[in-house]
């Protein structure tokens, strides 16, 4: 069992790691051969140029101003002076909000982390109870709830602070959704006109013998939004063709290289050999092999090209339908196109940088079955996930270690190691788990890749959604229910039976000395680590020394990055579950979050404004997600204290704890009835407002060829005879066309009494003569 002393060390550690990172990371973001590294955001803006082009040659790798090294703290600051409205414009709205999850953080925990230490601290540190009990605990525990005796009245205390930590929290998060929620609308009234804001995504197109899925859409729309329709785009199935340019772009690069190679040594022809790598098989000649690899694949893409062009089958059931106002767009996002709710299904269409091209190309229909083969998957890879990670915990303390190898047992206990065995009780674990961990936001992204979400928002959402949920089951439950179990054991065997719900309520809080360390290596260290940015810094030099063979390699070389909502907020999301668990059961791991919070907030800012590149925005659209989890953490902590005082026979006051979990779920159904629109739905008034605005600004805006080629597939962008091709239907103007079809019984037709069109009725509207 971890001690006082153990979490001194721990915290040293981690102290100590995260200001060798913070020193790091001052002296490689001044030097020259650095800069594309740590300042990219600026370079992709062309706002910064490399200082390694002017100068003697030694500066431009090294830099030799000594008092630049003095000011190695002076970016934080920096990070904290620009304004939030600066920031939105500079980095956008989710970057902004994202921030604001962290400030929310220290908003809910620093008024509670002072009340607790004020009032509970003092009442559970004045009791005696564990030293007079036969379980294992240490000094961290006594400041807990397990050191208060069972029927005591001091568990009135902890119930009044658990009623105070709920309604603050929930104010604070009234506060905080009202404030993003306006923001949200603000940031869309007042932003730059978007493709989006015009664009819906039609599924689920039925088939028809007589039209082709572009006659179609363009048809049944001309009839059903005849005064807003303006014109569509088809969705086509590349995806074979983006993998066989995209190989061709890598031949291309490798051709480039040689023939640089090639220019510059006349003398002799470059050669490499076909086998693996390079490093085995035949030798050719370099240049001949790649123009021949390059001239088989244009062949192949013309022949791809081809039959996307005339075979139907390369169209899917789906378009990207333009209007010629937003307030057109909005009717038709938010309404029910067709008595048969299952077919011309519309919904907003992601920003074009949002789009995930690869998933358009999915039949709608199969989406349902690879959704529920999504979610056993996960539950599977969820629950087995367990057994590895409880294997790891339990190696990962001196019990797990002596007995898996029992001749360390007689060092460890030695006095003189004492610094070794404070460092595995409250260093390894955390560390072990989070090395354990690595690979599982790439495991889960593919799955919701197969899920079949169309927009790289949708998709980190869904991520986030799967890793919080995993986190909560493995780490949250997992440790201390499983792990406190196994810990306890031999007092289970050594005990009379009724005193085993008295061991498992103790055990509970006890469970916190881990967290703490997991905390303080995730939180601390990891957040230092962040900024370091070791990996990108080691991959950008490698890249520039051993791959970068010409101009555009060095510009590919940089990698910016994203903010990584799918990784970054479920792993936020643990420290508000254990804040909110723990904050009346062990307050002692309070200030282990805020120093979390505040350093995580600085950080993140700082790469936000010099780093990230965000991939797309979505305008805070994943707020109601944040706001659920931490409503969610909140009721799991009052259910578990619950548990745990109905351990500790406070028949009195247990009771009335009842109550909370009732008012927290009425708290979030008002939040989700009054807030939570703005996130999913688009107002009509706004709308025309925007609309009317626009008219006015500009009343001669060319909106057909602004959309032109918004939602055409990146293939075919560049490529100016298939865009003409794929997009001629842009050119024509939008009238009301007759249908090709045979048979009207899927045609909306006139209404014979009002001569207005009547809704799309395959099952009541006759056959016309």
């Amino acid at each position: 069992m971890a001690t006082l002393g153990d979490i001194g060390v721990a915290a040293a550690i981690n102290i100590l790691s995260a200001f060798a990172f913070f020193v790091a990371f001052a002296i490689l973001r001044i030097q020259p051969i650095n800069d594309r590294v740590y300042f990219p955001k600026w370079y992709l803006r062309d706002l910064r140029s490399s200082p390694s082009r002017s100068g003697a040659f030694v500066s431009k790798f090294v830099n030799l101003d000594f008092r630049s090294y003095l000011r190695f703290l002076n970016w934080m600051p920096a990070a904290l002076k620009m304004p939030e409205l600066e920031l939105i414009h500079h980095a956008g709205l989710d970057s902004a909000v994202y921030l604001r999850i962290y400030l929310l953080g220290l908003k809910i925990f620093v008024p509670v982390t002072f009340l607790a230490f004020a009032i509970l601290v003092p009442v559970n540190w004045t009791n005696g109870t564990l030293e007079h009990s036969k379980v294992v605990y240490s000094n961290i525990d006594k400041l807990s709830i397990s050191n208060i005796p069972k029927g005591s009245e001091r568990f009135w205390a902890h119930l009044v602070m658990a009623y105070v930590f709920t309604f603050w929290t929930c104010y604070m998060l009234q506060k905080e959704y009202a404030t993003v929620a306006s923001m949200r609308l603000h940031f869309l009234a007042s932003e730059e006109r978007r493709p989006d804001q015009f664009t819906v995504l039609v599924r689920n197109v039925p088939l028809d013998p007589d039209e082709s899925i572009s006659e179609l859409v363009e048809h049944f729309f001309l009839v059903n939004h005849p005064d807003h329709y303006l014109t569509h785009q088809v969705v086509y199935d590349a995806n074979k063709l983006s993998k066989l340019v995209e190989e061709k772009k890598k031949m291309q690069n490798w051709l480039d290289y040689f023939q640089l190679k090639y220019s510059r040594h006349k003398s002799e022809k470059p050669s490499m050999k076909t086998g693996f790598l390079g490093l085995c098989g035949e030798k050719v000649d370099a240049i001949d092999f790649y123009t021949s690899k390059i001239g088989q694949l244009s062949k192949d893409i013309e022949a791809e090209r081809e039959k996307i062009r005339n075979n139907p089958k390369s169209i899917m059931p789906a378009a990207f339908v333009s209007f010629k106002t937003r307030w057109g767009a909005a009717v038709c996002a938010q309404t029910q196109q067709s008595r048969n709710p299952t077919i011309w299904l519309t919904e907003w269409a992601p920003e074009p940088r949002d789009v995930y091209w690869n998933n358009l190309a999915i039949p709608f229909v199969s989406l349902t079955v690879k959704r529920l083969i999504g979610a056993v998957a996960f539950f599977f890879l969820t629950f087995f996930f367990m057994i590895p990670i409880l294997f790891v915990q339990s190696l990962a303390n001196i019990e797990g270690i002596e007995k898996a190898a029992p001749f360390l047992k007689t060092i460890l206990e030695k006095k003189r190691f004492s610094f070794i065995k404070s460092f595995i009780q409250g260093f390894l674990p955390g560390i072990a788990l989070k090395i354990f961990l690595i690979l599982l936001p790439t495991i889960l992204m593919i799955m919701s890749k197969f899920e079949g979400f169309i927009s790289l928002s949708a998709l980190e959402r869904r991520s986030a959604a799967k890793y919080y949920l995993f986190i909560f089951v493995n780490i949250f439950l997992g440790s201390i229910i499983t792990g406190t179990a196994f810990q306890q054991l031999d007092a289970f065997i050594n005990q009379s039976a009724n005193e085993i719900p008295k061991t498992i309520g103790v055990s509970i809080p006890m469970k916190a000395t881990f967290f703490i360390t997991y905390i303080m290596v995730d939180g601390w260290a990891g957040i230092a680590g962040e900024i370091l940015r070791l990996k990108p810094l080691i991959i950008f030099h490698l890249k520039n020394f051993f791959l970068v063979k010409t101009e555009k390699d060095k510009e590919e070389a940089m990698d910016p990055g994203s903010l990584g909502f799918n990784t970054g907020e479920p792993q936020i999301q643990l420290y508000f579950l254990l804040g909110l668990v723990y904050a009346v059961v062990t307050p002692i791991l309070l200030p282990f979050i805020i120093v979390f919070f505040g350093l995580a907030y600085v950080v993140f800012r700082h790469q936000i404004i010099n780093v990230y590149n965000q991939e797309y925005e979505s305008a805070a659209a994943f707020w109601p997600d944040v706001h659920g989890r931490i409503i969610a953490a909140l009721i799991v902590s009052q259910l578990l204290l619950m548990g745990l005082l109905s351990t500790k026979q406070a028949a009195q006051s247990t009771p009335l704890l009842i109550a909370l979990p009732v008012l927290t779920i009425w708290f979030h159904r008002f939040c989700k009835g009054r807030y939570e629109p703005a996130f999913t739905v688009y107002p009509l008034q706004e709308a025309m407002m925007k609309d009317t605005l626009e008219r006015a600004k500009d009343p001669n805006l060319n909106l057909k060829g602004y959309l032109r080629n918004a939602y055409i597939h990146p293939i075919f962008k560049g490529d100016d005879d298939e865009m003409d091709t794929i997009s001629k239907d842009w050119e024509q103007e939008s009238e009301l066309v007759p249908t090709k079809r045979q048979s009207r019984r899927n045609t909306p037709v006139r209404s014979k009494y009002s001569g207005s069109s009547t809704p799309s009725s395959p099952e009541v509207i006759p056959e016309q003569p």
